[in-house]
């Protein structure tokens, strides 16, 4: 049986790369199980859904789509707008196209780091009222949930998951006379180095360093694991759904804590653990190296998991292991960066109901199931977690659930974009030895207060 993981990637065929890209939170029904027409639209009338998301490397989107027409056919038939493939040039061009083409796209698939953006500027419809109508308290998992929420307002549906995890070679850390893997950053050093040693394996440990998303969050987990913080609300993802805008963000990211934290990545690699090339990393760099043998330890998503038996991955399941992102010592909490996309209706959008009945067929569990199946997506519909026969099908659930349960939001703020930016280029900086975990935070301290000052 495998161990956990998800799926996508450039160096490999387009059924594996899929998973790599995008990597990246009620009540009343019956609707999970089960899509039935809210009657809303005219049996008379058809409607064109423009939906926009990213490529679609596993087909599986396409077949979700294909599905929908044919059920709705007459009625709705939705167009595919394939976006860009990077998180944030996916996000920019977003951005233009509800400022000068306000109604171009009707419905999209979002990263849950932009709902208060989104939210904040008006570019998404309040779906409050509606999920309410067809969902019950307990349907979605509490995380993802919580990312589709601000300012007590609910502005998307979950549609899938992920969680950081660190994959491990369960095989070469046995050799080395290691029965489990590590729990802290410095027990993660020695066994790297140990395996390596003995196995000849090229790099120790490797994770997402270049100067972009991924690279946002691996520096959040290093620095929560030492018990740091970027701004105030930023911890639970309880916070995000009741955020509350007239008690403005406190940045509090220059802490010994937060120095400490971001120190390690460093210190990892001026030992020799992590190679240099870290900082131009991302997660098709480390995907490569991991299933390339190459790497006794790997920082990713849960979409790696489904690659393991894909061709060109020299690793075989029972080689793999999947454990916690570690701390800075056990008494500490093991925190993963919370990733995932949820379902949003252009507020411009003169197809409001064509576009609601197209997410609920898109969240339900039927589809959720397909594209855990074909794609390697974690379900944030909770009943899907209680079905034996998709927990085999996809063992990557079974950790990706406990991981999903201990994450942590990604700053929860309208200034969230313009905050990435400086925190990936801080991060990178330190990993190339530019700066020092304490001079970085400090920078970032200046950095994203000015971000607060200049835009709230």
């Amino acid at each position: 049986m495998k161990p956990p993981i998800d799926k996508n990637l450039s160096a490999y065929p387009d059924a594996i790369r899929r998973r790599l890209l995008l990597g990246g939170l009620g009540l009343g029904g019956m609707a999970v199980l089960g899509i039935s027409p809210l009657g809303t639209i005219a049996a008379n009338e058809s409607e064109e859904l423009t939906f926009a998301f990213g490529p679609d490397d596993s087909g599986s989107l396409q077949a979700l789509i294909k599905a929908f027409n044919q059920q709705y056919e007459g009625r709705i038939r939705v167009r595919y707008q394939v976006m860009p493939r990077s998180t944030n040039d996916f996000y920019r061009q977003l951005v233009s196209d509800f400022e000068v083409d306000a109604r171009r796209i009707d419905v999209f698939g979002g990263d849950m780091v932009w709902t208060a953006a989104f939210a904040s500027r008006g570019y998404v419809t309040d779906l409050t009222a509606r999920f309410n109508d067809v969902y019950s308290p307990g349907d979605f998992l509490n995380a993802p949930l919580d990312s589709a929420g601000y300012r007590n307002r609910l502005w998307g549906v979950p549609w899938f998951t992920a969680a950081g995890m660190l994959y491990y070679r369960r095989d070469l850390l046995e050799s080395a006379g290691h029965d489990k893997p590590p729990a802290t950053w410095d027990e993660l050093a020695r066994m790297a180095s140990d395996a390596r040693d003995k196995a000849g394996t090229k790099y120790g440990f490797v994770f997402q360093g270049a100067q972009y998303e991924g690279g946002v969050a691996s520096m959040l987990e290093f620095l929560w694991s030492a018990g740091g913080r970027v701004l105030t609300g930023n911890l639970s993802t309880a916070a995000a759904f009741g955020m509350d805008v007239s008690s403005p963000n406190v940045i509090m990211i220059n802490s010994a804590d937060s120095a400490r934290g971001v120190s390690i990545a460093r210190e990892l690699i001026e030992s020799g653990v992590v190679p240099r090339e870290v900082a131009n990393f991302r997660e098709e760099d480390t995907t490569r190296a991991f299933l390339n043998g190459d790497a006794v330890f790997m920082r990713s998503w849960p979409f790696v998991y489904g690659l393991i038996d894909e061709e060109g991955s020299r690793l075989s399941a029972d080689q793999v292991g999947i454990a916690p992102i570690p701390r800075v010592n056990p008494e500490r909490n093991s925190y993963s960066c919370l990733g995932g996309w949820n379902l949003m209706i252009n507020a411009r959008s003169s197809k409001q109901d064509a576009a609601w009945e197209f997410i609920r067929f898109a969240a339900s569990a039927e589809r959720q199931k397909q594209r855990a199946r074909d794609g390697g997506f974690l379900p944030t519909l909770e009943v899907l977690y209680d079905d034996e026969q998709l927990l085999e099908q996809v063992p990557v659930m079974t950790l990706g659930r406990r991981a999903i349960d201990d994450a942590r939001l990604r700053p929860v703020t309208p200034y969230y974009a313009a905050m990435s930016q400086r925190l990936a280029i801080g991060f990178n900086r330190v990993l190339r030895g530019e700066l020092t975990g304490q001079q970085a935070v400090r920078q970032l301290q200046r950095e994203l207060q000015l971000i607060l000052d200049r835009r709230g």
